[in-house]
């Protein structure tokens, strides 16, 4: 009889999993509370999928219930879940010189979802040294800011921090009300926002600037023209979400009292700039989400739904699968029989892909809605608020997190785990075979659409 082997995508879904019930064991230890008595399971489980699936939504204030062998399993579960347990596990094993095999090589391939297998032990060694570096930068930053406000605790501050924005992870711990008293501080929002969007363009999109920026000389220094259309494309619309979601979120925060309507223009524009870039998958608040105006709310779901791009840190639907479909969107409205984009023609594959993972997104975050206003009669803004942050792995809640039951903490669990390991990731690895394999078609039949 021949046995069942798991696919590369099914084996990544375990690791996730295995990672966050190892994780929910350790800090449901009482060394890892603060008080010296164990927290509930639950509330242990839903932090380390939080963790793990880098979201941010806690049942429980991190500064204040998880003691420092708490924070420290915290804070590797986001190290993990930010990177993939896959690429952790490879890394061991560059470190220890051991080959990998074929099989290694495709789970490093899916894990980045990558398209070729051409260098992926030096993706590897890029992707974990890049990190290192970029979240260490980060850290010494933090701690011009963190080491004067807590003494020897803000290099601990600091450290946990870089490592949390750069994820995407929006946990802290630096107060209860997350970066609300730093909402005026430039340092801390310009650390943390850069934070945020390098681990959120994708690695392949920071070796290709890279690449570009070694080739180019001082007479010839346009750089974007030389870019894959990848980064292009990444670059383009994660500026253009940032500034138009900041100059909306300006405009109806602006007379809000219970936001930005008090402070200074200064303060108004970095507190805008920062909810913009925090809401597409980073999570961490300098503003009270539930205080916003409904319009603000709005753009934040947006911007949330969208989130972060391809082989990075962030979640969402992503910002290449959003220019796809806005293209074939035009395309099909101008009766364009190809969807180009920047010049380029764009493969129908890539559209019925980027489809899948809409629709596949859709579905999570409308279920956990749903299913959350039935189980906790919760407000409708706040139970989608809830839903699509939880889906997006962005954190940020409407205070309703911390008041949820039992039902509705096992319907965010889920929900974060599934946003995280990917809705075509899930689709796929719980999929039959390939329908390819059947040759027998089935008739064509005309329908009407719209």
């Amino acid at each position: 009889m021949r046995k069942a082997r798991l696919s590369t995508t099914q084996v990544i879904l375990l690791s996730f999993l295995a990672a966050i019930m190892l994780g929910s064991v350790l800090l449901a230890l009482p060394i890892s509370s603060r008080s010296g008595e164990p927290v509930p399971y639950l509330d242990a489980l839903f932090t380390a999928t939080t963790s793990t699936c880098v979201t941010g939504l806690v049942t429980l204030p991190t500064v204040s219930t998880w003691s420092a062998f708490g924070q420290i399993v915290i804070l590797l579960l986001i190290q993990t879940g930010g990177l993939g347990v896959i690429t952790i596990m490879s890394g061991i094993m560059l470190l220890f010189n051991r080959k990998m095999g074929i099989g290694d090589r495709l789970l490093i391939q899916d894990a980045f979802n990558l398209n070729t297998m051409s260098g992926l032990i030096k993706f590897v060694k890029n992707v974990l040294f890049g990190t290192l570096i970029i979240e260490g930068i980060g850290a010494l930053l933090y701690m011009l800011v963190f080491v004067p406000e807590f003494g020897a605790r803000g290099i601990w501050v600091s450290v946990f921090n870089s490592v949390s924005a750069f994820c995407n992870a929006g946990i802290d711990i630096i107060a209860e009300n997350s970066l609300c008293d730093y909402a005026a501080d430039p340092m801390v929002n310009i650390i943390t926002s850069l934070l945020v969007i390098l681990g959120g363009l994708g690695y392949i999109v920071w070796w290709d600037v890279l690449r570009v920026i070694k080739g180019r000389t001082a007479a010839n220094k346009r750089i974007f023209r030389h870019l894959t259309l990848h980064s292009k494309i990444v670059l383009t619309v994660t500026a253009g979400l940032i500034f138009v979601g900041a100059l909306l979120i300006f405009i109806f925060e602006y007379d809000n009292p219970l936001t930005i309507g008090k402070m200074p223009l200064i303060d108004k524009i970095q507190t805008a700039l920062f909810q913009s870039v925090t809401t597409r998958t980073a999570g961490f608040a300098s503003v009270p989400q539930e205080n916003l105006t409904n319009a603000s709310a709005a753009v934040s779901l947006i911007l949330m739904v969208i989130g972060g791009s391809p082989v990075g840190t962030a979640g969402g639907i992503k910002t290449v699968t959003f220019a796809v479909l806005l293209c074939s969107t035009f395309a099909t409205v101008s009766n364009k029989n190809s969807i180009t984009l920047l010049g380029r023609r764009i493969p129908e594959a890539s559209v019925k892909k980027a489809v899948a993972v809409v629709m596949t997104f859709m579905i999570i975050c409308a279920a956990s809605a749903v299913l959350l206003m039935a189980s906790s009669d919760a407000d409708a803004l706040d139970a989608v608020y809830e839903a699509v942050s939880a889906t997006a792995t962005v954190g940020l809640s409407r205070n309703l997190t911390p008041s949820l039951n039992t039902a509705g903490k096992l319907i965010i669990t889920a929900t974060m785990y599934f946003g995280r390991v990917g809705p075509i990731s899930l689709a796929v690895a719980l999929g039959s075979k390939n329908e390819s394999q059947n040759l027998i078609s089935e008739p064509t039949e005309e329908i009407s659409i719209g």
